[in-house]
């Protein structure tokens, strides 16, 4: 798989949920990355969505990562790709990087949604959890072979900028020092 780039990505971020989060192992770091990620892409002007399991059920999204309603899918399928006009929300040609929770169930099916549906996807594997660490490894595994590119926040980061010479460079450093 070539190389991520800005111009061509959209960072989704799967139910960051805040009764979801408390359960999820080393939430705080999975958290830390995807608002890394966040800033990254609000710098880089890459699109940001968000989904929500159940929100009734596990609260809204973490206030660290604060969503836009109105880039925000509530969905009851695992799979956000099914119930919800994600899909089209999703220009043909884009990469999809996601993050989120739990990576052995919501991110699973929503990478496999997607990559059903022809997308190109990329996964933050230092920006997934599960509230077993064995089920984290399982997903990234499956997720990989089945044709999902694994990324960390930093590699994405320096994918983004291509360049030190990146007017941005300054303020995308300064996410990972």
């Amino acid at each position: 798989m070539p190389l991520l780039q800005a111009a061509d990505s959209i960072l989704l971020c799967v139910d960051f949920q805040t009764r979801l989060m408390p359960a999820i192992h080393d939430a705080d770091t999975l958290i830390g990355n995807a608002q890394r990620l966040r800033r990254g892409a609000e710098l880089l002007d890459v699109p940001l969505l968000f989904t929500e399991q159940n929100p009734k059920g596990l609260g809204g999204t973490v206030a660290d990562l604060a969503p836009d309603p109105s880039r925000t899918f509530v969905k009851m399928s695992f799979n956000a790709c099914r119930g919800t006009d994600l899909l089209a929300r999703l220009p043909a040609g884009k990469t999809v990087l996601v993050t989120g929770a739990e990576a052995h169930v919501c991110v699973l099916q929503t990478v496999f949604g997607l990559l059903a549906a022809g997308r190109r996807v990329f996964v933050a594997i230092d920006a997934i959890g599960s509230r077993r660490p064995e089920s984290r490894a399982a997903a990234i595994d499956r997720m990989m072979k089945e044709g999902a590119g694994m990324v960390t926040t930093e590699m994405v980061l320096f994918e983004w900028l291509e360049s030190a010479e990146h007017p941005r460079f300054k303020d995308v450093i300064a996410l990972v020092k």
